[in-house]
């Protein structure tokens, strides 16, 4: 493997803030698809709508039903200013971990209010002290573990009384932004059924139940993992040195359902289709142990970059990632570093809208 795909500083390019989408089109499909061909490196432009006449009888889809809970809380510390605090793993016993920010100014025993009925202790166990790569320039963030203290009501109605759609924070929402109740539909996949994410399984974001449809009378077959994004997907690289990275486990699921229709797609020749680098991950975790594809629930922490076999995924549905993120790693272990940051260079050349609410890309081979 060529030295380079082992540099942190291989997977930069120059993003534009305005090709950052802020916010979703109208409708979900209407995204703009960039087809690269990984065997190849051929690039054609396309539309969402399109994506059943760019799979095949045969295939199978698989998605991602993780849903995302309104873990985002805001408030104001006790001795003055804001404070803005980020669920990512529920530990039990109303105690989580968290990223916060002003992370420098929220020490263990001070305490943010949420709300009437709602207030976050913040405990003495430090996670990790870390700028995750989807902070804002400039903002002091680490993790830490916080205890929510609700008066009166239970903490999963607390959360939906006061969260908000956990965004990235290079979306960005003013106090009262309308976009706000949107947010909480448009940053959730139609197919979401099980809650515990902190952020969106952003590839399936494009989908809608017309255009599953439309891939079910292809002929084109379905199934579902489960994984919730947690800090192993928002915590960045640090090592130059990116096989040095280790990243954070996050809870999965692959039902035998699933195991099954993966199983008769290799029987039939069909191709296994990844909604997205979290579906990705669950499969490749999988299919990379001992004991092979199986029914299995835990945590996985695999990181998979230039230099990693993939067994499990023939084809890949996904968005355009933030520079030196794990997720473009992934992609470009998939298709090939040069091949990835060549197609990244004309979605920028073309306009492509970029990150989470951005446009898609499906990497196959022809």
């Amino acid at each position: 493997m060529p030295e380079d795909d082992y540099r942190l500083a291989s997977y930069d390019y120059a993003l534009p803030p305005e090709l950052v989408a802020q916010a979703p089109l109208a409708a979900r499909d209407a995204s703009r698809l960039l087809v690269l061909d990984r065997s190849t490196g051929g690039v054609e432009h396309g539309r969402f709508t399109e994506l059943p006449e760019r799979l095949r009888a045969g295939d199978l889809l698989v998605t991602n039903r993780s849903r995302v809970f309104p873990a985002r809380l805001l408030g104001r510390r006790e001795r003055g200013g804001k404070a803005e605090i980020l669920l990512v793993r529920r530990r039990g016993g109303g105690v989580w971990d968290a990223m916060l920010r002003p992370g420098r100014r929220l020490r263990a025993g001070m305490s943010v209010l949420v709300g009437p009925g709602l207030r976050v202790l913040v405990e003495p166990d430090a996670v990790h002290e870390s700028l995750p790569e989807h902070a804002p320039p400039g903002a002091e963030t680490v993790v830490r573990a916080v205890r929510l203290l609700a008066d009166g009501m239970s903490e999963d109605e607390a959360l939906e009384r006061f969260g908000h759609a956990p965004l990235p924070p290079y979306i960005r929402r003013e106090p009262g932004d309308a976009r706000r109740e949107m947010d909480r539909q448009r940053y959730q996949t139609v197919f979401a059924r099980v809650p515990g994410a902190s952020a969106a399984p952003t590839a399936g974001l494009h989908f809608t139940p017309e255009l599953l449809a439309g891939l079910a009378e292809r002929g084109v077959e379905s199934a579902f993992v489960t994984l919730h994004v947690g800090l192993g997907t928002f915590l960045p690289v640090r090592e130059d040195d990116v096989a040095r990275h280790r990243m954070h486990d996050e809870a999965y699921a692959i039902p035998q359902v699933t195991v099954a229709a993966i199983e008769a797609c290799r029987g039939r020749s069909g191709r296994v289709v990844a909604v997205g680098t979290t579906v990705t991950r669950v499969l490749e975790s999988i299919a990379s142990a001992p004991e092979g594809l199986r029914a299995a629930s835990g945590r996985t922490s695999l990181f998979i970059h230039p230099g990693f076999r993939f067994r499990a995924v023939d084809a890949l549905v996904t968005n355009f990632h933030l520079p030196r993120s794990t997720l473009l790693m992934l992609v470009c272990a998939f298709a090939g570093r040069d091949r990835v940051l060549a197609a990244y260079r004309e979605a920028l050349r073309e306009g492509y809208r970029f990150a989470s609410y951005g446009d898609a890309m499906l990497v196959s081979a022809a």
